[in-house]
């Protein structure tokens, strides 16, 4: 089986990719490298340099391949950036995600794994948050994701389009080669670590006034070699899920200063924090029903422990002190 795997160069994708190829599969790795970093992306993928909204970059891509499946990962990410800047989410998020839909129908490519969010669900109104939750998204970033699984399902009506979306709750850890370095970084547990290794002068804590048990939100990581495992998962059994969203967490929350003081622990550093008010678009709590994905992918959050989270992401970090600029080699 051949996959293309859009934003390859990106901390899921690139781990993905490293899955795919592990498995035997073969890799087309597309990015525009905006975000993602070419050093990230497996040596035994085939890379692409390209952008979603160049149509004829994506057709040479369909034409010169045997594209099986499509892992779609693309887009952008960033809460805040969302509240500022919304048309830019609408555009990249949406409507260039059609331009790779429409690629797709017009090559004959039906089968699509999507990276979609728990920020779809907006406020949970339960606890866990199961898929069928009313979808009610506080930000841009949320609504341009909850839209495109909606056209999902409509080009599902129209061409036949297999897929599957998957609504990571908070991504986190490393894999081995390969872990979380974005060009500016705005999650709590790389952003602990650079503050326990000494290079941020303490970790902003925002919002301590959220009806959770010490005030600060409370989360659901899930590791990402697990978020790569129910991408496979999804892919292999597509034709009998086919038009499913799945939730992938770890259906434990965790709130900052749970990971403030785990991050402690096990960096044997301390690790300052200063609370600040609470950012736009937020909710208070993010916890996973992870039911549906066990009982019908057979997907199991076997590496997500806090500790175990904190131990890789930790362990990439010392390894690759720069992320990605860092002069050690990334490994496949």
């Amino acid at each position: 089986m051949k996959v293309l795997i859009t934003g390859a160069a990106g901390y899921i994708g690139s781990i993905c990719a490293e899955a795919l190829l592990a498995r035997g599969a073969g890799v087309i790795a597309l990015d525009n490298l905006s975000e993602g970093h070419r050093a990230a992306v497996p040596p035994h993928a085939l890379f692409v340099h390209a952008d979603l909204q160049d149509r004829d970059a994506l057709d040479r891509v369909f034409s010169q391949h045997r594209v099986d499946a499509v892992m779609h990962f693309a887009g952008e990410s960033v809460v805040a950036k969302s509240m500022r800047e919304p048309s830019t989410f609408y555009d990249v998020n949406v409507g260039r995600g059609l331009n790779l839909l429409d690629a797709m129908t017009r090559h004959g490519v039906n089968k699509l794994i999507f990276s979609s969010t728990a920020a779809v669900y907006g406020e949970p109104q339960m606890i866990p948050i199961p898929e069928d939750h009313p979808k009610n998204p506080l930000n841009p970033y949320g609504k341009s994701k909850w839209r495109f699984e909606q056209l999902l399902a409509d080009y599902a009506e129209y061409t036949g389009l297999q897929y599957v979306s998957l609504r990571y709750f908070n991504a986190a850890g490393a894999a081995a080669g390969r872990g979380e370095d974005h060009r500016v970084e705005t999650h709590l547990i790389p952003r602990v670590l650079e503050a326990a290794a000494g290079a941020l002068p303490h970790v902003e804590v925002f919002g301590a006034d959220y009806p959770t048990p010490d005030g600060t939100c409370l989360r659901d990581y899930v590791h990402v070699t697990d978020i790569a495992e129910a991408h496979i998962l999804a892919l292999q059994e597509i034709e009998r899920v086919a038009g499913t969203a799945f939730n992938v967490g770890n259906s434990s929350g965790y709130s900052v200063l749970d990971v403030i003081r785990a991050a402690g622990r096990v960096t044997g550093c301390t690790v300052p924090w200063q609370s600040s008010p609470r950012r736009p678009g937020d909710p208070g709590i993010l916890i996973a029903s992870a039911e549906k994905i066990s009982r019908e992918l057979g997907w199991q959050p076997r590496h997500s422990s806090l500790e175990n989270i904190l131990h890789t992401a930790w362990r990439w970090k010392k390894a690759f002190p720069c992320g990605y600029r860092s002069e050690t080699t990334v490994r496949s």
